[in-house]
């Protein structure tokens, strides 16, 4: 929780911008193991998962266009141009992050606000809105009025795909705790509690499950799944419940429709 400070005019001040500006001016470097920067390997690590969410949960047309909401160093956005997409652009707090995909070569990527960026786009102005590991930044009360701009700036019909720390897995810990910056994790519960009540009536949730590209990748899947089941035997004795699917991995991704 942010301490309330007192100006010198006697106003009541809160120390959590400038907490935030502190961290996103070092988001890369100021940690015990530093983001790797501007290499072809920041991007190839990826590659694999974020080639299949463009091409699982992007819409087909190539013209339509694209935000991507606390982009980071663009990685989204390179694969969305490597699919096709060409009016695809993203907005970053942390000019580290924005310097970072320029060095990649990343067009589009500007550094700003968020909500001061999506506040002066038009109405339904956008066809796809990504959050891709951003909503846990904010606090419950910053969440509400982000997801009603960004619903606002989308087309009717237009999606806003979010990936986001997973409360349901026996090991969120390590999202939710491993970034000073975050705030919350999220179930399909709370998740779903906060888009209904912003106006979305139509959303999917997705697993992070390994993505196939090799022998190796072949075999954590396998591992994965294994693991995945004893948990879900775990839960089912718990519980007794044997008909929800249980998403389990660290992450998910959920995409909601505006209709």
């Amino acid at each position: 929780m942010a301490h309330p400070m007192t100006s010198p005019d006697g106003a009541v001040t809160s120390s959590e911008e400038g907490y935030r500006d502190r961290i996103y001016g070092h988001y890369t470097s100021a940690r015990l193991a530093p983001i790797g920067v501007a290499t072809p390997s920041l991007l190839s690590s990826r590659a694999p998962y974020l080639r299949r969410v463009v091409r699982w949960h992007f819409p087909e047309d190539r013209s339509i266009s694209v935000l991507d909401l606390g982009c980071g160093h663009g990685a989204v956005l390179y694969f969305a141009h490597e699919a096709g997409y060409r009016d695809v652009n993203g907005v970053d707090r942390s000019g580290e992050q924005v310097a970072a995909a320029r060095a990649l070569g990343i067009e589009g990527v500007t550094e700003g606000d968020l909500m001061e960026a999506i506040a002066v786009l038009p109405d339904g102005s956008r066809d796809v809105v990504v959050a891709f590991d951003l909503i846990e930044h904010f606090r419950r009360e910053e969440l509400l009025p982000l997801v009603d701009q960004v619903r606002r700036v989308l087309k009717p019909g237009g999606r806003l795909i979010i990936h986001t720390p997973n409360a349901e897995s026996p090991f969120f810990g390590r999202i939710r705790y491993g970034d000073l910056t975050h705030e919350l994790a999220f179930t399909r519960s709370s998740l779903s509690q906060l888009l209904l009540a912003s106006g979305f009536r139509q959303m999917t949730f997705h697993e992070d499950e390994p993505v196939i590209h090799g022998l190796k990748s072949a075999a954590r899947l396998v591992i994965w799944k294994f693991f995945r089941a004893a948990f879900r035997l775990f839960l089912a004795a718990e519980t007794g419940d044997h008909l929800e699917r249980p998403i389990l991995s660290q992450n998910f991704l959920v995409v909601a429709i505006k209709q």
